[in-house]
């Protein structure tokens, strides 16, 4: 009697529902199973939300639609579709019947449906903030990149001719207009020259210096003609890029593209991926760039070693004068290096040294860029030679990457270690606290550049070294959770905490070397602070990009590391988030 008056109760409920339709919207599949079923009734229930919302996207749609009333209702389901891996799914349900012959109900109150768009509203305004604060770091491929995510979901968006946001001078901005100004306006300030030429055989090298507002970009992704075709993504670093010509192509002109859609990353995120995949890329003309081939194009600087500006600018790194026998040891390796001589310098590296040489080189397809005003620097036993600019691309990848490589020389004059160098504003953030000594300035520098690099050459051995048996390593993931029924559509993206064991983030670790041809990592927005419990301790908080073969992100890392062996660092602690804390703080010294 119970089941029989719960069935009859349920399908009161659903009559009365279908009956209301000046308050509800309902759909209703059937299935092999209760998830075919569901899948049936969302799609139901989104054909009739896409029938309630078409109207509001006839400007952002009608291009893709070109008159086509059919292909316009097929659009903007599609779009509408992209919310049912969220928050569609936490509509009302009720099965109707269990598998093998599945039933489902899905319904919505009429007055619930603006609350299921809010959740991508947050995201749109929070990568538009996010974009304004990379490009007043000099970050243009990040700020590209958030404005044109921003805008591709605001296409997506009902209210998209509404939404404002607040820019950081305190203006109201409408977004639908002021996200293509500022992508626009990001590439009518990119002043793009070519400070030098190398040829070679069958082609010739140009080494580029890039600049937004005369001030040398922190990044930048482009790719330029070749000819025939458009070449694999280079990744500009500290205002310096680099483009390889056949000597068959117009040696007068290089014609460049900036990257702005990042479709590759953006697989990072499911619902920006298939916002991405349901509507067209938005062109912009202003991301074709022309520059002439000749070197010392008027407008653009000379340049000079990244090292060098680092020194002047903040006047706390001090570079030795004394330096003749390490000198005719790095022009023995360099030059090696560009006749492709590699075997040829061993004699000038220790067993280790050579190595990591060794990987440097297998590292994709390693090259010199040019021949650069190296600086060298005591650091403990040890003289550092920064640095030798390489680039470096791979086959399964369509990404080239730039360097800035650092060599190590021991007492010997022998080179011991390589690492790839941090950006030069990471630097000058750890050069410049001038409270502590130079030794420990150059031990932090140290410390994160062997780190990134580990990762880049897989040094699984050295990685496992430096985290202690007991560290505390945590992980952070996006989850979503129902607070209350009332608050079911709004963004309630939580971030998960796992902690692991170093066993267990090792063998993870393990993996991903094993499965990625490559890994890059490249470090941002970092801070540095000394603990004050007496030992060389060290808490770091440092904004992380993460590239490899299959996978892609961008978080935040904490590192709590004791340096107090200054060959034997330890990390204590590592955590990694996704996303800043809602206070806009992360993980830090005082968590731990």
């Amino acid at each position: 009697m119970l089941v029989l008056s719960v069935s009859i109760s349920l399908a009161q409920s659903i009559s009365e529902i279908k009956q209301d339709k000046a308050h509800y919207l309902w759909g209703e599949g059937s299935g092999n199973t209760l998830k075919e079923a569901d899948n049936s009734a969302l799609a139901d229930l989104i054909s009739l939300i896409s029938t309630q919302v078409e109207s509001n996207f006839e400007k952002t749609v009608e291009q893709t639609a070109s008159g086509n009333n059919i292909k316009f209702k097929e659009t903007v389901n599609d779009v509408v579709k992209t919310y049912s891996s969220a928050t569609l799914k936490n509509t009302e349900r009720f099965v109707i019947q269990n598998e093998p012959e599945a039933k489902v109900f899905r319904y919505i109150k009429r007055s619930e449906i603006s609350r299921i768009f809010e959740s991508r509203k947050n995201k749109i305004l929070e990568l538009s903030h996010n974009g304004e604060e990379a490009l007043k770091n000099l970050q243009v491929a990040d700020a590209l990149r958030y404005f044109y995510w921003s805008q591709t979901l605001l296409r997506s968006h009902p209210e998209s001719g509404e939404i404002k946001m607040t820019d950081q001078t305190g203006k109201e901005q409408l977004l639908i207009t002021w996200l293509p100004m500022k992508i626009n306006e990001i590439m009518a300030n990119l002043s793009i020259g070519v400070e030098s030429q190398d040829a070679k055989d069958n082609f010739t090298d140009y080494l580029l210096k890039i600049r937004y507002k005369s001030e040398p970009v922190r990044n930048l992704d482009y790719t330029y003609w070749t000819g025939q075709d458009w070449s694999n993504i280079v990744s500009a670093k500290d205002g310096s890029g680099v483009v390889e010509l056949p000597k068959t192509a117009n040696n007068n002109e290089i014609k460049l593209k900036a990257e702005y859609a990042f479709e590759g990353e953006a697989n990072i995120d499911m619902e920006l991926r298939d916002v991405m995949q349901k509507l067209p890329q938005v062109p912009y003309k202003s991301s074709y760039l022309n520059i002439g081939t000749k070197p010392a194009v008027a407008g653009v600087e000379q340049s000079s070693s990244p090292v060098t500006n680092v020194v002047n600018a903040c006047g706390t790194l001090n570079a030795l004068s004394n330096i003749s026998a390490q000198e005719a040891v790095m022009k023995q390796v360099i030059d090696a290096i560009l006749a492709g001589r590699y075997a040829s310098v061993e004699k000038l590296f220790t067993p280790e040294g050579y190595s990591i040489y060794q990987n440097l080189l297998q590292y994709g397809n390693a090259r010199i860029l040019k021949k650069f005003d190296l600086k060298y620097f005591q650091y403990n036993d040890f003289v550092i030679c920064r640095s030798v600019p390489m680039s470096f691309n791979f086959k399964t990848n369509n990404r080239t990457f730039i360097e800035d490589v650092v060599f190590y020389l021991d007492k010997e004059n022998k080179v011991c270690n390589i690492t790839f160098g941090l950006e030069k504003q990471a630097i000058n953030d750890i050069a410049s606290k001038g409270s502590w000594s130079e030794n420990d300035r150059e031990l932090i520098i140290s410390f994160l550049e062997n780190y990134k690099t580990a990762y880049a050459l897989k040094r699984f051995d050295y990685i496992n070294n430096i985290f202690s048996d007991d560290a505390l390593i945590i992980t952070g993931m996006i989850t979503k959770v129902n607070t209350s029924p009332e608050l079911r559509y709004l963004n309630n993206g939580l971030v998960k905490y796992n902690r692991q064991t170093k066993s267990e983030y090792m063998k993870k670790l393990k993996y991903s070397f094993d499965s990625n041809e490559f890994i890059n990592i490249r470090f941002a927005d970092n801070s540095v602070k000394r603990s004050g419990k007496g030992a060389e301790v060290y808490g770091i908080q440092i904004k992380q990009d993460y590239f490899s073969s299959n996978y892609g992100d961008t978080g935040y890392l904490f590192l709590l590391v004791d340096l107090s062996e200054k060959s034997k660092p330890q990390i204590h602690v590592r955590t990694w988030q996704p996303e800043k804390n809602p206070d806009g703080s992360i993980y830090g010294l005082s968590d731990f």
